[in-house]
């Protein structure tokens, strides 16, 4: 790969991954202190993470596979973006934010798809090239947090009395970043549609019901029943945290929850060693012991000389990600026969981030309603239990119910 192609492509990494971290953490932290938006009002924001995913689908097979270049349809994608974020920050009202963030995701889902496409397009080996060029939207992503508090100074400050910090600023951050990557994009090495051979794109291609055969298999079903339940306590940290932080009075906890982004990368390094070692049943009960570990540290960790344990708690992040759902890809691609592969990974990621995380901010959001306090506040110790027991419930049935089998990790 040539050095500018090279350089492109982690640029375009950087900018994807920015603009997402740069607003999507303190979202739940600004709807609840400037727009005065209830726990069900800011689990239906997140949700829109949900909708997006269900509708990529569609736009990538039904357009960009087929009609137009990727690089240009992802310069068209963002510059919409940068529109709808410009508009959110100017919101002063749920009820007018929630079609502007609606919109802002319908269009951002699909970008996530196209930038691997417009990377995978430029390589000869995508399985040594790939990672060198998304590490640097991890990258990306802990700038973005770590802007925010440390170089912004908008977060709430716990020091001052009903401060609700400057986050709508992120906004328009986040606009100025989509804008740059949109015209950018119009830069990137061309991608020209691949379905150019005459064969129709069905909907049963777009959404990756070809796979569904996989679920006669009891291990893999109990793998994709586990993978959607997982979602819903993996929602509340997305939705949550932040706000969470920012009301116990956590300074720059936006730039603290890059801690979780970092974790990612070095958990990602020791995921080969561990799956090889012990197995991929392990892994993944090791993946969700680790959430029921970091709920109970936010429930039980968050006064005095146990504050240390939030922190745990947010580095744990890499474990909880990436020793369930990078497994559950190998797993994934390990079931899958060569003519359903893809269609098995779009499933996994229809029923997580489309199906799962759809029921999670839903559920993440009536019971932080259900424990808001009288005096103001929230019974954090209440929320954080409710997805400790539910993942730790998930694990014993994954446990008694998936039968161990050897599955070869590729790298």
């Amino acid at each position: 790969m040539k050095p500018t192609t090279r350089f492109q492509l982690s640029f375009m990494m950087f900018l994807e991954f920015f603009i997402w971290g740069g607003w999507f953490v303190t979202m739940g932290t600004f709807l609840g202190n400037n727009l005065s938006a209830t726990g069900a009002e800011t689990g239906m924001a997140y949700s829109t993470q949900s909708w997006g995913a269900i509708i990529a689908p569609f736009i990538i097979g039904l357009i960009a596979d087929r009609f137009f270049n990727a690089e240009r349809i992802l310069g068209v994608l963002h510059l919409v973006g940068a529109v709808l974020m410009y508009q959110m920050s100017q919101a002063t009202d749920f009820n007018v934010f929630y079609p502007y963030v609606l919109g802002y995701m319908i269009a951002y889902m699909p970008t996530l798809a196209l930038v691997n496409s417009v990377s995978f397009n430029q390589m000869k080996d995508p399985a040594k090239d790939f990672s060198f060029i998304r590490v640097w939207g991890t990258v990306g992503w802990i700038a973005a947090g770590l802007a925010i508090s440390y170089l912004f100074n908008w977060d709430p400050n716990p020091e001052i009395e009903g401060d609700k910090g400057m986050l709508q600023n992120t906004f328009l951050m986040t606009a100025v970043a989509s804008a740059i990557l949109g015209f950018f994009s119009f830069l990137l090495p061309k991608t020209p549609p691949k379905a150019k051979d005459g064969k129709k794109i069905t909907v049963s291609d777009i959404l990756g019901l070809d796979a569904l055969k996989l679920l006669k298999d009891r291990n893999f079903l109990m793998f994709f029943l586990s993978s959607i339940l997982i979602c819903i306590p993996l929602a509340f940290y997305y939705q949550n945290a932040n706000p969470f932080l920012s009301e116990i009075g956590v300074e720059n906890a936006t730039g603290k929850m890059t801690i979780g982004q970092i974790s990612e990368v070095l958990f990602m390094l020791l995921l080969p060693y561990f799956f090889k070692k012990f197995g991929f049943k392990k892994t993944i009960l090791v993946g969700m012991l680790a959430w029921t570990v970091r709920y109970l540290l936010f429930a039980y960790g968050n006064s005095g000389e146990l504050a240390f344990m939030l922190l745990i708690g947010i580095a744990l992040h890499g474990m909880c990600y990436d020793f369930f759902f990078v497994s559950g890809q190998i797993y994934t691609d390990s079931k899958a026969g060569e003519k359903v592969k893809s269609a098995a990974q779009g499933l996994i990621t229809l029923a997580t981030y489309g199906v799962g995380m759809l029921v999670g901010f839903y559920v993440a959001g009536k019971i932080t309603d259900a424990n808001v306090l009288a005096e103001g506040g929230h019974a954090w110790k209440a929320v954080w239990t409710f997805p400790a027991l539910f993942a730790a419930g998930v694990l014993v049935i994954f446990a008694f119910l998936f039968k161990n089998e050897k599955i070869e990790y590729k790298e």
